[in-house]
C-alpha cells in the first residue's frame, strides 16, 4: 500500500535531516514547466530551489505553487558573468553547472526534469534528497574496500581485516544515485537495446576506490558544494560545440580525480530515482560521436594525470588540470584548447562570485 502525501510530509519534516533545508540547494536545468515537482513537493518543498532555464530566454517556466526558488535564463547569465558567460554551455544541461557557482549553501542536490519518485521494493516512496544526505554527511573509505560495502550504512560495518588505521575514513564530496526504468545508456547501446528497463534495486552504497574513475551522471547527484564546488564544472556542451551528453561525464574525471589528490570521497548506488523518459537513441548519436571516439584517449588521460603537491586547493588543481588538458589533449582536436580555457575562465567567475572561497584566482595556461 502506498503511503499518503501528507504521511511522508510528515516524516520528512520530523527527520533530523530536515534541518538541512538552510544548507542545500536544488539546482533544476529545464526548458519546460516544472509540473514533475508535484511529485516531488513531500520532499523537496522545504528547500530553495535554483533553476537554470535552458533555451529561448523569452519563454515563460511554470513552478508550482508553494516552492521557494529563482530562476534565471541566457539573458540573466550572460548579465551576470559578462564575457566570462562564455563558459556555460548553452542549449544543453549542461549550463545547470550555473547554478552551482551562483548557490551559496553548502550542498548542491541536482535532478531532472524527467526524473521522478521511485520506489523501494516494499511499495514505499524514495527520499532520494535524505539518502543523499546520509551519503554525505557519513564518511567515504576509498583507501581500502570494505566487501559489506558502506561500513556507515545502518546494520553494517568493517570486516574481519579491514585496517583499524583506515576505518575513520575520508569526508564525502560526491554522492551519485542510480535510476530504475531508463538506464543511463549511450546511444549505440539504446539502439541495439530499445526496450531494456532497469527494475534492479540494489540496496547498496558503494565508495569508489582511490584511482578509479567512473561514469558520473548529473540526473541523480549531489555533493558538498564547499569541499568539491570549483570542480564540477559540466564543460561546453550543446550550441556551438562538436560534443554533448558528455557532460556530467567530464566533470565526473575531474571531480575523481581531484577528490583523489586531494583524499576526498566519491560515493554511488542509493538513492534511486524513476527515470521516466528515453532520449532519442539518433539524436545522441549525433551529439555522442565524437565523446565515444575521443573517450579512448580522454580516459587513459585522467587514469594518467598527476597533480602536483602544491596543488592544495580545489582551484589549484584545476587549474593545473586545465594545463595538462590543452597541453595534452589539445593534439587530438582543438576543442580541447578551447575546453582547457572555458576550465580557466570558470574558476575566474567561479571565484568572483564566491570570493571567500577564492583560493586561487586570475589562473592562466600557455
Amino acid at each position: 500500500m502506498n503511503e499518503p502525501a501528507t504521511a511522508i510530509e510528515a516524516a520528512v519534516a520530523a527527520s533530523p535531516l530536515h534541518q538541512l533545508k538552510d544548507e542545500l540547494d536544488i539546482v533544476i536545468p529545464t526548458i519546460r514547466n516544472l509540473d514533475f515537482l508535484e511529485m516531488w513537493r513531500p520532499f523537496l518543498q522545504p528547500y530553495h530551489l535554483i533553476i537554470v532555464q535552458d533555451g529561448d530566454p523569452s519563454k515563460t517556466i511554470k513552478v508550482p505553487n508553494g516552492f521557494d526558488y529563482e530562476l534565471y535564463n541566457r539573458n540573466d547569465i550572460n548579465r551576470i558573468l559578462g564575457p566570462k558567460a562564455s563558459c556555460i554551455s548553452f542549449k544543453d544541461s549542461a549550463c545547470r553547472c550555473f547554478g552551482y557557482m551562483v548557490s551559496k549553501k553548502k550542498y548542491i542536490f541536482t535532478i531532472d526534469d524527467d526524473c521522478f519518485v521511485a520506489k523501494d521494493p516494499s511499495g514505499k516512496a524514495i527520499n532520494a534528497l535524505e539518502q543523499h544526505i546520509k551519503n554525505l554527511l557519513s564518511p567515504s573509505t576509498p583507501f581500502f574496500f570494505n566487501t559489506l560495502y558502506d561500513p556507515f550504512a545502518d546494520g553494517a560495518d568493517f570486516v574481519r581485516g579491514y585496517p583499524f588505521s583506515l576505518r575513520e575514513g575520508v569526508p564525502t564530496a560526491v554522492s551519485h544515485g542510480l535510476w530504475l526504468n531508463i538506464p543511463d545508456y549511450d546511444a549505440p547501446t539504446q539502439l541495439v537495446k530499445p526496450l531494456e528497463r532497469n527494475t534492479r534495486f540494489v540496496d547498496a552504497v558503494l565508495t569508489i576506490p582511490k584511482g578509479t574513475l567512473f561514469p558520473m551522471c548529473g540526473m541523480n547527484l549531489a555533493f558538498d558544494r564547499q569541499l568539491i564546488g570549483p570542480a564540477m564544472y559540466f564543460g561546453l556542451m550543446g550550441e556551438g560545440q562538436p560534443i554533448g551528453r558528455y557532460d556530467d561525464m567530464w566533470a565526473g574525471w575531474c571531480i575523481k580525480v581531484i577528490c583523489d589528490h586531494l583524499g576526498l570521497g566519491v560515493k554511488t548506488g542509493l538513492p534511486y530515482i524513476y527515470h521516466s523518459k528515453a532520449s532519442n537513441p539518433f539524436v545522441n548519436l549525433r551529439k555522442e560521436y565524437k565523446g565515444i571516439y575521443w573517450q579512448e584517449d580522454i580516459i587513459p588521460f585522467f587514469q594518467q594525470v598527476v597533480l602536483p603537491k602544491d596543488s592544495t586547493s580545489v582551484q589549484k588543481c584545476y587549474i593545473e588540470l586545465a594545463k595538462q588538458v590543452k597541453e595534452k589533449l589539445g593534439k587530438i582536436d582543438p576543442y580541447f584548447d578551447k575546453l582547457a580555457d572555458a576550465m580557466v575562465t570558470w574558476i575566474q567567475a567561479w571565484d568572483g562570485l564566491n570570493p571567500t572561497s577564492a583560493s586561487f584566482s586570475n589562473g592562466k595556461i600557455g
